[in-house]
């Protein structure tokens, strides 16, 4: 039976950090605030998500958050990001070898993101890959995003894969619980802004490479 490889994309798959950012510092930009997100310094944060940098942001500007201005601003972002998504962008050294590598050997691969699916059908086109991935699901596909396990396990079957043969491969606390939710082992990646942290979250395994992919997946999915 072939193997169902299931990928987050932010922080995973691509760097999306500094489009993220730009995006968050035009919201900033328009409410006047004066703070502005680093895209060194706040990469970890932006790969957590849109809510997440903001919430940033106004904390540093206002030194608390007002969730009704988190709300109101999150579709502005949304819209932002949207106007230039694949600016700054790109796949982690190695990925997209990796993840042709996998085809060839039969196995289906696909992504479970909380970015919006559109906005992640529209980046993994822009970027040329999308017709690599047998599935995607996005926050918004389904009435639940990550941690719930239902959005994996859709893109499990929607891609062609079963459950007892596939692997999550992340770089969060929540792609770690989610894999649990749904009974799958995780691997979460040591490349991307907080990969120092990703041991403590104790993940059936890490990666350092993409090099690698292929021997860590024969111990946790051989």
């Amino acid at each position: 039976m072939s193997r169902c490889i299931v990928f987050d994309l932010d922080g995973t798959l691509a760097d999306t950090s500094g489009d993220l950012i730009a995006a968050a510092n035009a919201c900033f930009a328009d409410m006047g605030a004066a703070t502005r997100l680093d895209p060194m310094a706040d990469a970890g944060t932006a790969l957590r998500g849109g809510r997440a940098m903001l919430t940033l942001g106004l904390k540093r500007e206002f030194g608390s958050v007002d969730e009704t201005i988190v709300a109101r601003y999150y579709p502005f972002l949304l819209q932002a990001y949207s106007q230039a998504i694949d600016v700054h962008t790109v796949l982690y050294e190695g990925a997209l070898e990796a993840v042709l590598r996998l085809r060839a050997l039969g196995d289906k691969v696909a992504i479970c993101t909380n970015k919006p699916e559109g906005l992640a059908n529209i980046l993994m086109m822009r970027l040329g890959v999308r017709d690599h991935f047998d599935a995607l699901i996005g926050a918004d596909t389904l009435p639940t995003r990550k941690p719930d396990p239902a959005p994996l396990l859709a893109a499990i079957q929607l891609s062609g894969g079963q459950r007892e043969r596939s692997v999550l491969v992340g770089d969060t606390v929540t792609d770690r619980e989610t894999a649990r939710a749904a009974a799958v082992p995780s691997i979460l990646v040591e490349f991307g802004p907080s990969g120092a942290d990703m041991a403590a979250l104790e993940p059936d395994a890490l990666l350092r490479h993409y090099n690698d992919l292929e021997d860590v997946l024969a111990k946790v999915c051989p």
